[in-house]
């Protein structure tokens, strides 16, 4: 599969996700820094004799791992399946990577409670969050709203007219 190939649907498939273009750079900004503090961190957390801390660490390193497959794919170019992976990731729908990556950065706080491991996952579990927000869809503006409240408002008074009018 070649690289166009892998790039059609992703376009296709994030332009119907409700998501404006600078949210989706905020997004992926996050996923970033997320990768980032979760691989430094883990990898500190490596340093130990203890084994829960040691799988912990591994499993931060294992979810920056993924956090940079799934969101900067072109920092991956050299790995032969980092572009089926984006576009599969691109076509989830952000309540699924939202669970995702919420999942994956809560792990290893529960498998080892420390500074390492909460600081190391504090970001990744942001971009959750933020991809999370996105799922709620886009807030509607005012005029929309107004239309809908004077749509009521004259929908209960044609109730209130029809009952009043069949009360003798």
């Amino acid at each position: 599969m070649s690289s166009e190939e892998a790039a059609a649907p992703t376009k296709a498939g994030t332009e119907d996700d409700g998501m404006s273009w600078w949210y989706r750079w905020i997004c992926k900004m996050a996923g970033v820094v997320g990768g980032i503090s979760c691989a430094t961190m883990g990898v500190w957390n490596c340093v130990t004799v203890n084994p829960l801390n040691i799988v912990a660490g591994v499993w931060m390193v294992m979810t920056a791992c993924v956090l940079f497959l799934c969101e900067v794919p072109f920092c991956c170019q050299f790995v032969e399946f980092a572009n089926v992976i984006a576009a599969r990731a691109d076509r989830l729908k952000p309540w699924q990577k939202a669970l995702f990556y919420c999942g994956m950065a809560l792990f290893p706080i529960f498998l080892k409670f420390s500074l390492t491991t909460l600081f190391g996952n504090a970001i990744a579990f942001a971009t959750g969050v933020l991809y999370g927000l996105a799922s709620l869809g886009k807030k509607g503006d005012m005029v929309s709203y107004a239309r809908l409240q004077h749509q009521k408002q004259g929908d209960e008074e044609k109730v209130a007219e029809t009952t009043d009018a069949s009360v003798p």
